[in-house]
């Protein structure tokens, strides 16, 4: 099959579009014929090395952690899946190929396009995942950088369906955008402390950065602190005493829940999710360019 590798940590020239051998379900594991692809700003973390002292990944390597596609081998053991079921989620060995295994697995609705579905598992499970961890509750005020990304727009919906409101910071081509979601919206930059306060005046309960691009001490000043703030991220996080979200602790049971209730949600409506680009399997290089540079408006996508 063809798959997308890297044999080296480097920028995205490293990555190649090569023939390599299939894999096949084991006990316990389904394989896809893969549809779409997610690409998510670890992909490039991975690729660069930056993961090596706590996530060591074998070279050469196959990038990626989520995609969407059908039921092709259904391992020993496995109940609930069958061949030629629709299915997206969590990939076991990478996700950029033809071909992948399946580690934590969800049925697609019908109604569900492949591309609408690919970019929930990561983004969803995070927005959901950080909005716990800030207790995030009704009648609250959130502050949301990169609002309008793939996990923003999520988060924001999820913020509003709990009662609460959203301030979201985001280019202002993004701001009607924002509105419709919801939020409102407010530009990021010099001078966001000053426009923050404008329009919550009450102060902000709750800060979640999906931007990671220097937010931080502004947040810290309108919360007054550390507490209550999140970023999924800004890897100097550390250094000034806020929490970068760790990879979920929950079930894959508990998982698999949550992002089927949001497929059911984008299934009938009530919630929205954002493709910005739809590249070929070829193009992933140009893919995490663009993911790298923090300007995607919405979920990258690989097709094969």
């Amino acid at each position: 099959m063809q798959a997308i590798v890297f044999e080296e940590f480097g920028g995205p020239e490293v990555l190649r579009l090569k023939e390599v051998e299939e894999p096949h379900a084991g006990p316990g594991e389904v394989r896809i014929a893969v549809q779409a692809i997610g690409v998510n700003p670890v992909d490039f973390k991975v690729r660069r090395g930056w993961f090596e002292d706590f996530m060591p990944t074998p070279l050469p390597s196959v990038p990626g952690l989520e995609a969407a596609g059908i039921v092709d081998e259904v391992g020993e053991g496995v109940t609930g899946f069958a061949l030629g079921d629709e299915v997206v989620g969590w990939t076991k060995g990478g996700a950029y190929a033809e071909h992948a295994l399946m580690a934590t697995v969800v049925h697609k609705p019908a109604e569900v396009g492949w591309e609408q579905a690919v970019a929930l598992p990561q983004a969803g499970e995070t927005a959901d995942r950080v909005l716990r961890e800030l207790d995030f509750k009704k009648g609250e005020t959130l502050l949301l950088h990169g609002a309008a990304g793939a996990v923003g727009t999520l988060a924001v919906q999820l913020a509003v369906a709990r009662g609460g409101n959203v301030i979201g910071t985001a280019s202002p081509a993004n701001h009607d955008y924002l509105r419709g979601l919801g939020a409102v919206p407010v530009a990021y930059g010099e001078g966001l402390v000053e426009r923050v306060r404008a329009v919550a005046p009450q102060g902000v309960d709750a800060v979640f950065d999906a931007a990671g691009f220097g937010a931080l001490p502004d947040s810290i000043e309108l919360r007054g602190g550390t507490d209550r703030i999140v970023t999924i991220a800004d890897m100097g996080a550390q250094k000034l005493g806020v929490v970068m979200s760790p990879a979920a602790n929950t079930t894959p049971e508990e998982v698999a829940a949550v992002i089927g209730a949001q497929l059911r949600g984008v299934a009938d409506g009530t919630l929205r999710v954002r493709i910005d680009e739809v590249l070929s399997l070829a193009e992933a290089a140009k893919a995490q360019r663009k993911s790298e540079g923090g300007h995607a408006g919405g979920k990258l996508v690989l097709v094969p």
